[in-house]
């Protein structure tokens, strides 16, 4: 069944209904559309959300990027981005393919429809000017037929009219002779014409129309074909980018599976343990009644005039870890502003970069030397002695990376023997099961002047360190007491730290008050100045 057949007097049927068709892939287009904008805000959105949350600082410079919730959190992140990217590829899918590509087919359904209408009006206004000439012959027919019989009967009232003249009557049969003959020429005039108008019209109605209202058809047919297939497009969009959704989404199953509580407590260690010994037992002191004490006490000090003297509970000599306060240090090239165990880390890191930049200049020297030996043997491809400043500059680069090779490792060797010590210290120290985390003061002196550097503050900001780790000292001391022994400095100590003094290798100092178990004494230089100094920097000799 078709259009001309069923259809052939719905031709403002089938105008309406095409110009409907059209409407409909108009409104196709505009609603893909607006689509392709929603996806490419929430692409859009969902990348900026991704940057917001995303670390600034650089995966090497961040000590959280080793945490594995950190990590899997970024993959989420990296997740979310590609699953954007996927959206923005739905977007341009989208507005290529059916956006762009329909909205030129409705152009082009449009111009056909417009000729075929335009031809069927053609049609149409042909047809009625047919039927208008035929009306035109039949009433000019009709009117000479009127004229004719007018004329006859006039012409024989006149014949039988015994006054009338012979010319009058003569006359009156011409004029109905003419009327007739005219009626007649009329009358073949409107039967031509109605023959004429009939053929046209079966024409018309029985192959032109039709024909025009298949053509519509058609192209109906093919413009709903083609909606029908942008409709498709709608779903086949998302359909090619379902797979990496998913794959998407797996990654963020698998990062939130990743998450490792227990290498993440044994990463927060290894970032942050200091490596220190702990301090020991805080012992008694009796404050219910004064009383002298013998030189070697030294929780009572004995003025020059006798009177014993209490150490306030406003003048404590330590303020022990959780309690110290926050100090500022100036980072050191050996790292001895740091903590021991962290100290080590920082120097094993160095020295495995040196190493490898030791081995990239050893590489691109040996490079250039086998390039300077094709020079030699083939001049044309280029002149040997244009290579010898870069050997020579490789050359000197190794020598460099070399000395500070020994640097690090003399540095590092000394930094693990301080670690090792101070476990050991730790263990032999305490009998029963350690008392909560507290910090003791560093001990990171070296055999060598150049590393003889003492802090007690804590890591600088970009080690993660929050929490002070060092014991502190009040910068306020009792009055000066009877020294209890002698001592010799092993080793040089700064004593940079609040309540500490600094002392050379070899220098004999005055023993005021004997280690409290936290690996500090109370000395006195004989030049003046009094102090806490590391115990294991000194040889002491008690009176």
């Amino acid at each position: 069944m078709d259009w001309g057949t069923e259809l052939w007097d719905q031709f403002e049927v089938l105008e309406r209904h095409t110009q409907w068709g059209l409407d409909l892939l108009d409104r196709y287009v505009k609603f893909v559309k607006e689509r392709t904008e929603v996806e490419q805000a929430y692409a859009k959105q969902l990348r900026n959300l991704v940057k917001k949350y995303l670390p600034k600082r650089p995966a090497k410079d961040d000590p959280e990027s080793k945490f594995s919730q950190q990590q899997s959190f970024v993959q989420i992140l990296q997740e979310v981005n590609d699953f954007a990217g996927q959206r923005e590829l739905v977007a341009e899918n989208l507005s290529v393919r059916v956006c762009l590509e329909l909205v030129k087919y409705s152009q082009e359904m449009k111009q056909e429809r417009k000729m075929h209408f335009q031809e069927g009006r053609r049609a149409q206004q042909q047809l009625e000017s047919g039927f208008k000439q035929l009306e035109n012959s039949k009433r000019k027919f009709e009117r000479d037929c009127r004229e004719a019989e007018k004329a006859a009967q006039t012409a024989e009232r006149l014949d039988q009219d015994i006054n009338a003249t012979k010319a009058d009557v003569e006359k009156a049969k011409q004029q109905a002779h003419l009327r007739s003959h005219m009626a007649e020429e009329s009358k073949n005039e409107y039967a031509a014409q109605l023959q004429r108008f009939n053929r046209d019209q079966a024409h018309f109605y029985f192959s032109q129309m039709p024909q025009i209202f298949d053509k519509l058809q058609d192209m109906d047919e093919r413009r709903a074909t083609r909606l029908g297939a942008g409709y498709g497009l709608l779903s086949e969009a998302e359909l090619q980018v379902v797979p990496i959704i998913a794959k998407c989404l797996e990654g963020m199953k698998v990062a939130a599976d990743a998450v490792d509580a227990k290498n993440d407590s044994q990463v927060l260690i290894e970032l942050h343990k200091s490596g220190f010994a702990r301090p020991g037992d805080v012992e008694f002191e009796d404050f219910s009644q004064p009383m002298n004490r013998a030189p070697s006490d030294s929780s009572l000090g004995t003025p020059s005039d006798g009177r014993p003297e209490l150490r306030g509970p406003g003048r404590s000599r330590a303020k022990r870890w959780p309690f110290g306060k926050k100090n500022k240090t100036v980072a050191s090239e050996d790292f001895s502003h740091l903590p021991p165990e962290q100290q080590r880390k920082r120097l094993q890191q160095q020295l495995e970069e040196r190493n490898r930049e030791l081995q990239k200049e050893v590489d691109q020297r040996e490079a250039l030397k086998k390039m300077k030996d094709v020079y030699e043997k083939t001049p044309q491809m280029g002149d040997p002695a244009s290579l010898e400043p870069r050997i020579t500059e490789t050359l000197s680069n190794i020598e460099r990376l070399k000395l500070e090779v020994q640097k690090y490792e003399a540095w590092l060797a000394e930094a693990e023997s301080r670690v090792l010590s101070n476990r050991g210290d730790s263990l032999g120290r305490h009998t029963r099961p350690p008392d909560p985390p507290s910090s003791a003061p560093p001990d990171s002196s070296s055999n060598g002047s150049q590393d003889n550097k003492e802090s007690s503050e804590e890591p600088p900001s970009e080690e993660g360190q929050d929490t002070p780790i060092y014991t502190e000292f009040d910068e306020d001391f009792e009055e000066p007491t009877s020294p209890i022994g002698q001592c010799v400095a092993i080793y040089h100590f700064e004593g940079s730290s609040e309540g500490t003094i600094s002392m050379t290798e070899g220098e004999d100092l005055s023993l005021m008050e004997e280690d409290k178990g936290d690996g500090w004494t109370r000395v006195r230089r004989k030049q003046g100045g009094e102090g806490y100094v590391p115990t294991s920097y000194l040889r002491v000799s008690l009176n």
